[in-house]
């Protein structure tokens, strides 16, 4: 995954809800995330404790809707790694040719996605320890993309992820003030609900992000 010329914009949790997953898509971002949840035996998006509602939109639904349009970033939810094993079979039987990203702050879910699966990881970090695993981490394996918590970071250690040859994704970055920060640390893109702000990132490009 490359950032290529500006920063990525990524509309957070742009996919838990047909309306907000058409105006991410009208909005000219570059991927959509989805909460995903596997729940009675049904893969559905939503966000927080009322995924359990059976309103929630199913993925596959989600991944109908979007096919064609940005890359989505599915953030795989919930204690049970099964969640990442409905994922991949999903993917791999009904949609193998969608633009994928999946993320997670469970990290062996990846497991699930078999080597050469066209499906993108992006490794999480939360909290500081999370962090630090991953700095130990890409000391000993290529890691293509993280999800980084913005207040976590600072400009050396974002220097220290991309010269490993990470894509540094931050987040929230929902107003001017974090937009800022996040340019200021030297990130490659930003994850945030401010769709208007987004699209002023789109606007200011002058060619396609590599997420295309």
């Amino acid at each position: 995954m490359n950032g290529g010329p500006g920063l990525i914009a990524v509309a957070h949790r742009g996919g838990n809800r047909m309306a907000d997953l058409r105006a991410a898509l009208a909005s000219g971002v570059d991927a959509i995330e989805a909460d995903v949840h596997f729940i009675h035996g049904t893969l559905r998006v939503r966000h927080g404790a009322i995924a359990v509602s059976r309103h929630a939109p199913t993925l596959e639904e989600i991944l109908t809707t979007a096919d064609g349009g940005p890359r989505l970033l599915l953030d795989l939810k919930g204690p049970s790694l099964a969640v990442a094993d409905e994922v991949a079979a999903m993917l791999s039987d009904r949609f193998p040719d969608l633009p994928v990203a999946v993320c997670t702050k469970q990290w062996r879910m990846f497991d699930a996605f078999a080597e050469g699966s066209p499906v993108q990881r992006v490794y999480t970090a939360r909290t500081s320890r999370q962090l630090t695993r991953l700095r130990f981490l890409i000391r000993r394996s290529p890691v293509g993309a993280a999800s980084v918590r913005q207040q976590l970071l600072n400009p050396d250690v974002v220097d220290e992820l991309r010269a490993a040859g990470v894509t540094v994704l931050v987040w929230p970055v929902d107003s001017d003030a974090a937009l800022a920060d996040a340019r200021r640390l030297g990130a490659d893109g930003v994850i945030g609900k401010n769709l208007a702000l987004l699209r002023s990132l789109v606007t200011e490009r002058e060619a396609t992000s590599g997420w295309r």
